[in-house]
């Protein structure tokens, strides 16, 4: 009785093995397979070059917009845009992304879209505040992956975004005088 276990408990090892090793695919890699290039992946995402992108959002919402003319001090190699127009005027925004295709941690957005359809910021304690140069107060909010600045100039409601990772090189103080470079 003994025997014919452990002659069943081979016969079954054996057979669970075939049945894993049967199962198995083989996936096979070319070394020439690379990812997209930010050139070919954003394109196919919506994106284009941020100049085309704010023309056609001003013209969309007709109404000139001011950008900030200070980027925070780290290096990108590319920048793009999108327009989102999305059903309705709700949710149309504005994304331009600043980005190195060096160090991926270096990726800074700005996110705009018009005052009547501004995001709404609630405080779940993650959150400071900062007065801009012309009195109007700025949130700095700490989220998981990104620190972002939300401020308001006349018809917009600004929001910068800068990667965590380079929290210590683009500070709040850093995305103050950035906001305060739009021209007021």
């Amino acid at each position: 009785m003994i025997r014919m276990n452990k002659r069943l408990s081979l016969l079954l090892l054996v057979f669970i093995i075939f049945i894993c090793w049967a199962d198995t695919d083989t996936v096979c890699a070319n070394e020439n397979d690379k990812p997209p290039s930010y050139e070919e992946f954003f394109p196919e995402i919506g994106y284009k070059t941020a100049e085309e992108a704010i023309e056609e959002f001003e013209q969309h919402v007709k109404q000139d917009l001011k950008l900030p003319l200070r980027l925070p001090p780290i290096a990108f190699t590319h920048s793009f845009g999108r327009f989102n127009d999305l059903d309705g005027d709700i949710n149309d925004s504005l994304d331009i992304e600043f980005i190195n295709e060096q160090s991926p941690e270096n990726h800074y957005k700005i996110d705009i879209r018009h005052l009547k359809n501004k995001v709404t910021i609630r405080d779940k304690g993650n959150q400071q505040m900062y007065t801009l140069k012309n009195g109007q107060k700025a949130i700095f909010i700490i989220e998981r992956n990104s620190n972002i600045l939300v401020f308001e100039k006349d018809y917009w409601q600004y929001m910068l975004g800068i990667d965590k990772r380079i929290a210590n090189k683009v500070t709040p103080e850093i995305l103050v005088e950035i906001a305060n470079s739009i021209d007021y």
